[in-house]
């Protein structure tokens, strides 16, 4: 009788456990903000936009990957798309945004991977630029590529992400169900000193404010003081920057990738960049100095897209007055803050190179802390 309670046990207890770290923080009744989430509470659930991983685990020190972010699944550079980028702060490697920036546009897919591939990530966005028979005379191509440095789980040095590596995460893009926590460019790294991830979260604005979809995709590896909905979980946890051990480190980065299908040209979209910024904050992040920090915010409308080529010198777009953003930066500063403790709540503990084992973030420990705060709903 007591082997088969046991064995009852372990039925019961193993699945839950792995369940807790298979959902969001809104499937526990924990709600972030006042927006409603899209149908898949993801970067997906604008139109158009699809995200394909890369997980690289190898042996006892490969710990790292690829995540592509697509505008489109059309021909990027033919058809670019506004865009625009914001630094929180500058210590990174985010190939490609002197161009936005100045141009105001994106013209390959987003690529997110580890500090030291970013060369690799850019050389393979130029063959998938050159792979489109349009694009046969092209001499130039901006690859946009940002990055984490995971080199305390991962063998960083090894330079382990390949061309094809790049080419795969972008043909497994798909508009469906995002993987979150330690798969793609989140496979080795670490937030407030739990282990980090991939988030994603998104918001619907209602109709009679236009009825925009904004969409939130993060790479975490930052770290600061743990805070979820306003509650103090680092400091519940005594996990956190600046504690008693003083043990936690602050730097890293945070990748953000903002999309929206609500028609903005480049100057708005780098409004809407900003705001990003604040969700990161609402999350307990610090920005330190020695995090890379940035926002890529683009628009999925086709009516704002620019040609590659045209016939005429003018361009006619209607775009969003400044009086309609204050919505839509409501919805990037919730979808941020979320799409962060997704990232967090999906990935898992894990060991890499040298030993070295980063644990996941007690969800279960979280969700009674919730409690005592009565920040906990259904």
């Amino acid at each position: 009788m007591k082997f088969l309670n046991l064995l009852f046990l372990l039925f019961i207890l193993v699945p839950l456990n792995i369940l807790a770290q298979d959902q969001n923080l809104r499937d526990f009744g924990i709600e972030i903000g006042v927006l409603q989430p899209g149908e898949q509470n993801a970067i997906t659930d604008v139109r158009g936009v699809k995200v394909g991983h890369q997980t690289i685990v190898e042996g006892d020190s490969i710990r790292t990957g690829v995540t592509a972010i697509l505008p489109h699944d059309g021909n990027i550079f033919q058809q670019k798309v506004p865009a625009a980028v914001y630094v929180g702060n500058g210590f990174g490697k985010l190939a490609g945004s002197t161009q936005i920036e100045e141009l105001g546009n994106l013209e390959t897919p987003i690529i997110l991977t580890n500090t030291l591939s970013v060369p690799t990530a850019a050389d393979a966005l130029i063959d998938y630029t050159f792979s489109f028979s349009e694009n046969d005379n092209v001499h130039s191509v901006n690859p946009v590529v940002g990055e984490t440095n995971d080199g305390y789980l991962n063998d960083i040095r090894g330079r382990h992400v390949s061309k094809q590596d790049v080419l795969t995460a972008i043909e497994n893009a798909k508009s469906k169900k995002i993987e979150q926590g330690s798969v793609g460019a989140g496979t080795g790294t670490i937030a407030f000193g739990f282990k980090g991830g991939i988030g994603t979260s998104s918001r619907q604005l209602p109709n009679n404010l236009g009825g925009y979809s904004v969409g939130v995709l993060v790479q975490s590896n930052f770290g600061g003081v743990l805070q979820i909905a306003g509650v103090p979980v680092g400091k519940e946890l005594n996990k956190y920057y600046l504690s008693d051990e003083l043990n936690e480190t602050p730097d890293g980065s945070c990748m953000i990738v903002v999309a929206t299908d609500a028609p903005l040209d480049a100057r708005n979209l780098k409004r809407l960049a900003k705001r990003a910024m604040l969700g990161l904050g609402k999350t307990g992040g610090i920005v330190s100095n020695g995090s890379g920090d940035y926002v890529i915010a683009f628009s999925t409308t086709e009516s704002v897209r620019i040609p590659y080529t045209s016939d005429q010198e003018l361009r006619k777009q209607n775009v969003l007055r400044n009086s309609a953003m204050s919505p839509l930066f409501m919805a990037v500063n919730e979808a941020t803050d979320e799409a962060i403790i997704n990232s967090l709540f999906h990935a898992e503990t894990m060991t890499g190179r040298d030993g070295h084992t980063i644990e996941e973030l007690p969800v279960n420990k979280v969700l009674k802390i919730m409690e005592k705060y009565e920040r906990k709903g259904k």
